[in-house]
């Protein structure tokens, strides 16, 4: 399973047909309204592609009001049609949209070995696809009233005179650009990098919009930090976050394992504790990497886990 498919359910083959036609009509009417949430509110991520009916309706019917939107794999569906369609989906489910994520295309290798020369905006050969992809991912989100969009930009390097670190910091603000003429946050979501090199392309690009999206277990499992010790470095750059666990990579091959969210090594409590502090009141999404029945068990749980958490931070 691709890592970014969560919660998705075999579609139809009429809703396939709908799903990946490329006709062009008039844009959809004006951005939905979000809306309201809590702070802190918990969140779900999903890949509404292929089962958009159901993917909504069971975030809805698990008790959640948000979802964050991972668009991987769908660059030809970004159409004025599937946005209205999703639009009417999540007004009908009484859902808000936060954030849209797409990393791709391939190749995307997920380890130690082969990730720093193929994930994100550092790799020069699909440095430009993955600006494009990005950007169609921008004008998409516009369409649904969305003003934030992910990525993971990579294994920026730590030294700043290493010749590929000028590049990724232009493709970075490119764009951050061009998210900002379509009125949205560019986030650089935590894990490949160390939060000081992350703060570093912050400072040197230099683009009002651009932000942190902080997963706080990735921080684990690529060996780069502890997520509490990094709010102290990014927090005040947080505008999202995964809520996902796990432990230190012991292979150095492969990254750490991901586990149910209060099974691994990170201290919720602490780091919703330093956030709310700071005046962070976004949306926490859970990120559960697993599919079938075991997911949507794993998914409650950690709700659970999470809102009982997040009610003695808040009170």
């Amino acid at each position: 399973m691709d890592r970014r498919t969560f919660l998705g359910v075999a579609a139809s083959a009429l809703a396939a047909e709908a799903l990946h036609s490329t006709a062009l009509h008039a844009l959809p009417p004006a951005p939905l309204k979000p809306q309201e949430l809590k702070p802190m509110d918990v969140g779900l991520l999903v890949s509404p592609f292929g089962a958009p009916e159901a993917t909504f309706k069971r975030v809805h019917d698990l008790g959640f009001s948000n979802c964050f939107l991972s668009l991987d794999g769908y660059l030809n569906a970004f159409t004025p049609q599937i946005a209205a369609q999703f639009r009417d989906l999540l007004e009908a489910n009484q859902l808000t949209a936060t954030t849209v994520e797409v990393v791709g295309p391939k190749p995307l290798e997920w380890n130690f070995t082969h990730g720093p020369s193929t994930i994100g905006l550092v790799p020069p050969g699909t440095r430009a696809a993955r600006i494009d992809a990005l950007r169609q991912a921008s004008d998409f989100a516009k369409l649904l009233g969305i003003q934030q969009v992910q990525t993971h930009c990579g294994f920026i390097p730590e030294d700043p005179a290493d010749p590929l670190y000028p590049g990724t910091v232009e493709a970075i603000r490119s764009v951050a650009q061009h998210c900002q003429s379509n009125g949205q946050y560019f986030l650089m979501e935590t894990g490949q990098e160390t939060p000081t090199t992350m703060s570093r392309v912050l400072h040197d690009a230099a683009m009002p919009n651009l932000a942190v999206g902080l997963d706080t277990a990735n921080l684990i499992l690529y060996g780069k930090a502890n997520p509490v010790d990094a709010v102290d470095i990014l927090g005040p750059h947080v505008r999202s976050i995964h809520a996902k666990d796990g432990r230190w990579p012991t292979n150095p091959s492969e990254l750490g394992e991901e586990l149910l969210i209060g099974k691994g090594l990170v201290d919720f409590r602490q780091v919703f504790t330093k956030l709310h502090k700071i005046g962070y009141t976004g949306a926490v999404t859970i990120e559960r990497e697993t599919s079938g029945p075991q997911q949507i068990e794993d998914v409650r749980q950690e709700k659970l886990y999470l809102e009982r958490i997040l009610k003695q931070v808040l009170a």
